[in-house]
């Protein structure tokens, strides 16, 4: 595949990292392997989109680099420290601290405004927000008009620019998203993923998004490509023809198989 170097990528920190990465699920004859000694870095200031199959390990990859999903062998890093290393109270002062989550479900509570909503992991671990830092999200989602709403007072699209908000407001090394636009109309969608990378170019997020939706990746610096638990090929500044036209022939190359 023709790519194109991603300026300063070589120099750019690694934020996360899998090293022969394997999720095995179940023995004998009903085993299933869902990850097959993967290795992938997501580095600092990138956004990187993960397509696949349906069963190909998209979102097992991106559970297990989070922290989300244990994993049978390998090594999983975000940052310097090391998961597999980390009891249950150190992996979750991990995913608090140093991780952002955004779901397909949005994930809000409907009692809470929307402020309350976005400061709400940073109220739970006693932290109070750096106030600068929230304005500045909450300016490029473009909420400033609603943080006192709840979620039944907002839009699909309103309330995932909320998740998102929320994912970045603790200043996480690391932002994670499955299927984050998947729930949403393709306007709606195309505004928090404008927003995801605003947040890369303009704040240097970090950002994964598991994504079945070739306009989506098109949004990401690059696109990883999984089949059968394995890393099959990647595409730099990927455009949305060009991802669909990997994707049809990755399709057809599995029929014939």
């Amino acid at each position: 595949m023709t790519t194109t170097p991603v300026a300063g990528r070589t120099a750019a920190t690694v934020a996360a990292r899998a090293t022969d990465l394997s999720k095995i699920y179940g023995q004998g004859e009903t085993q299933v392997v869902a990850l097959d000694r993967v290795s992938v870095e997501f580095r600092q200031a990138e956004f990187t989109a993960i397509m696949g199959p349906s069963g190909s390990g998209k979102s097992t990859l991106m559970h297990c680099v989070a922290g989300l999903d244990t994993f049978s062998s390998g090594s999983v890093r975000i940052g310097d420290t090391e998961l597999g290393s980390l009891k249950d109270k150190q992996l979750t002062r991990l995913r608090r601290d140093k991780i952002g989550f955004i779901f397909q479900a949005f994930n809000l509570l409907p009692t809470l405004t929307a402020l309350e909503n976005i400061t709400l992991p940073m109220d739970i671990a006693g932290r109070k927000p750096d106030k600068q830092w929230l304005n500045t999200v909450i300016e490029m989602v473009g909420l400033s008009g609603r943080l006192s709403h709840r979620p039944s007072q907002l839009s699909g699209g309103q309330q995932q620019r909320v998740a998102v908000a929320r994912a970045l407001a603790s200043k996480p090394d690391i932002v994670f998203g499955d299927e984050p636009t998947g729930n949403l109309d393709s306007r709606s969608g195309a505004e928090v993923l404008g927003f995801l990378r605003n947040s890369v170019r303009e704040l240097d997020q970090t950002v994964v998004m598991v994504t079945h939706d070739p306009v989506a990746a098109s949004f990401a610096d690059r696109v990883v490509f999984l089949a059968d638990g394995r890393i099959v090929d990647e595409m730099l500044r990927p455009s949305a023809d060009a991802v669909l036209d990997f994707m049809k022939q990755f399709d057809a190359k599995g029929r014939t198989s």
